[in-house]
């Protein structure tokens, strides 16, 4: 299910949906109150959004454990594992585990370090720290209450901003912008474009500015290639991979963390053979794909980086002493 348009203006049918954000900011808070925070002994570190849908967060917690790592930290990825049939806690094994069992972006984490796998986060957070982690990066949890944070980032598609600024359903936020900057030590803003809501933020909360980059862009300069996503902005694929270089003949576009079918695989896979071209997709569609589907369909993988990274490294280092 793609976006609804309106969520982008503000107009009619937003403020008629009004009274349901109330109601929807009303369960947040309920769920707040009710819930009484644990912290696992170690720096928790969150990647999140004010936003549903992609705006990049798992290249943002690829690049934070790459940075922990570095600084001498044995980091673990906790997720709530969307998409997922287990609750955990449960550690990833990317040998064995399927999406349809732990969610894709833990998957595609697990490529990089230990991931977790757990509703209750805070559990989840504990079990990571008994088997050795002395750092958590909680992936997609800034709205989770059941964790204590010390350090929390937004990351924000600079194309979408935070759409009309309300709360769902009458637009794209999951909380108002204001309590979610209460919560949040920087905003890392993904892409080269600035939305207005930038312009207006106090100066006390730090834009950390950042691209996407194709570590394989070789792989596919000159190709003609099939692209097909099943991710919330599919057109940000795309267009990472006209950058590369790749001639798309055309795409496919599904639902986010859609599930494909035998019969749609290969359906793609009549159809390239017909076109002549190469079958890319996601890494994050890659992992939702069984092993044994994965043989002659690509990937474009992606990082991170940083303008600046020394900002987000003098942030990472002072909750660390902190702690």
């Amino acid at each position: 299910m793609r976006d609804p348009e309106f969520w982008q203006h503000d107009g009619v049918i937003p403020k008629l949906l009004s009274p349901l954000s109330a109601a929807w900011r009303a369960g947040t808070c309920f769920r707040k109150l009710t819930t009484t925070p644990r912290h696992p002994g170690c720096p928790v570190f969150c990647v999140g959004n004010f936003t549903v849908g992609g705006a990049g967060k798992t290249p943002t917690a690829v690049a934070l454990y790459n940075l922990l790592t570095g600084l001498g930290r044995t980091p673990h990825f906790v997720s709530r594992g969307y998409g997922g049939s287990l609750e955990g806690p449960h550690r990833v094994n990317p040998g064995v585990d399927t999406a349809d069992k732990v969610g894709d972006e833990p998957l595609l984490l697990a490529q990089h370090g230990p991931a977790w796998i757990s509703r209750n986060r805070a559990l989840g957070a504990e079990m990571a720290v008994d088997a050795g982690a002395n750092a958590i990066i909680l992936d997609d949890g800034l709205q989770n209450p059941t964790l204590i944070k010390d350090c929390s980032f937004a990351v924000i598609d600079s194309n979408y901003g935070i759409g009309n600024g309300r709360v769902m359903p009458a637009g794209p936020m999951r909380e108002p912008l204001i309590s979610g900057l209460e919560k949040v030590r920087a905003i890392i803003l993904i892409g080269d474009k600035t939305p207005d809501f930038i312009t207006r933020l106090p100066a006390s909360v730090p834009v950390l500015r950042a691209s996407i980059e194709a570590i394989n862009a070789g792989d596919f300069n000159q190709s003609r290639v099939l692209a097909f996503a099943g991710i919330g902005q599919p057109s940000k694929f795309y267009d990472s991979l006209r950058k590369a270089g790749a001639q798309i003949i055309q795409t496919r576009d599904f639902s986010d963390h859609h599930p494909f079918t035998v019969q749609e695989l290969g359906d793609l896979r009549a159809e390239v053979e017909r076109l002549d071209a190469t079958l890319v997709t996601t890494q994050k569609d890659l992992m939702r794909l069984p092993l044994q589907d994965r043989d002659g369909i690509s990937s474009l993988d992606i990082r991170l980086v940083f303008e600046a990274p020394d900002q987000l490294a003098k942030i990472v280092t002072s909750v660390l002493a902190d702690g």
